[in-house]
């Protein structure tokens, strides 16, 4: 079977070679398991470097894991979860938000993967009725399913409203490092100092292999929580495997080298794309995402040669993705081989 070349999702990349060789050096001897060895206070340490050192924070395998897990701890069964409907936890995690907190959650429509203080205002009317599901957390993602980003100031400000009505403030940062280098400022920028209580913190798309963590910026929401990640089934015994690869990332940030280089192959795909008549690009380009239309024709084609994803069938819109990996060339022959599908069907 011949292996297709994948624009489909960053989680198709392979790890990079430095997480792998990372990996390598730390299997050597015994270690402490669950936790308590040197490599997880490396990493630890280096998340509060990162983040300042009011933090908690816990390593975790899955970005589902994460999201659930967080999301578990901070709610009742009679909470609220309003997200976008574009959103990660509304449409691929397989109902676990629902199943594990127990919390509806409320989807508000979104365009571009980003949701709004002034669609989240109305929702609050059922707060105090004891019939209705309590809201009690907003959750983000940055950056979105879209490939669009949230600036700091929108953060902020959907940050300061749940702080008014006494609502928790998630982010889903599956891809935290492809929004930091968009937008040129700091992981902390972009979710601690923007008033985020909790963020899971992705570097599985990110060159690692299964590298997961959720930091609270909260502290008081952090209680107790090792409990809940060992309910979760997050708790790895090896876990200085899990340690050694945030440590490569952070490492002369290789998370940031990643990140922009997945960004900027995503933008000179755009770039390449916008003088091609049948294409039309549908989302801002912020992160490592290109969301286009095209004939459905040509992308039957295009997919006997590569991987890809159909996003929205009835728009024939596609979602093609780059990653760390990605080259030039990569790019160069992708693009050439639309104008081919095209072509075949002109």
């Amino acid at each position: 079977m011949n292996q297709l070349k994948s624009f489909a999702s960053d989680n198709n990349s392979p790890a990079h070679d430095k997480v792998l060789r990372a990996m390598t050096e730390v299997n050597k001897g015994d270690a402490i398991a669950y936790g308590d060895d040197i490599h997880t206070l490396e990493a630890e340490r280096r998340f509060r470097e990162i983040f300042g050192k009011d933090i908690s924070v816990f390593l975790m395998l899955t970005g589902t894991g994460a999201n659930v897990a967080a999301l578990a701890h901070i709610t009742r069964p009679y909470h609220a979860i309003i997200c976008s409907d574009k959103s990660h936890l509304e449409n691929d995690e397989c109902a676990a938000p629902e199943k594990v907190t127990g919390c509806k959650l409320i989807r508000i429509p979104s365009s571009d993967g980003k949701i709004r203080k002034e669609q989240i205002e109305p929702l609050l009317k059922s707060k105090g009725f004891q019939h209705h599901a309590q809201p009690k957390v907003i959750s983000i993602t940055q950056s979105t399913e879209l490939g669009t980003v949230y600036q700091p100031d929108e953060i902020r400000e959907i940050a300061r409203f749940a702080n008014e009505n006494d609502l928790y403030l998630h982010m889903d940062g599956a891809r935290i490092a492809n929004a930091a280098a968009g937008l040129d400022c700091t992981l902390a920028e972009t979710s601690k100092f923007s008033g985020v209580d909790v963020l899971s913190f992705g570097g599985t798309k990110n060159g690692a292999v299964n590298a997961e963590a959720l930091v609270f910026f909260n502290r008081e929401l952090a209680r107790e929580f090792e409990y809940t990640r060992k309910q979760s089934m997050q708790l790895t015994s090896k876990m200085r495997y899990v340690s050694a690869q945030f440590n490569a990332l952070f490492y002369g940030d290789l998370w940031l080298e990643n990140a922009r280089h997945a960004n900027k192959m995503a933008r000179l795909l755009a770039g390449r794309l916008r003088d091609i008549e049948d294409i039309r690009i549908t989302q801002n380009v912020e992160a490592n995402a290109v969301f286009a239309t095209m004939p459905p024709q040509a992308i039957e084609i295009l997919q006997r040669q590569y991987f890809f994803y159909i996003w929205d069938k009835e728009r024939n819109e596609v979602r093609w993705m780059t990653s760390f990996n990605t080259t030039e060339k990569d790019i160069d022959d992708f693009v050439s081989a639309i104008r081919i599908s095209l072509e075949k069907i002109s």
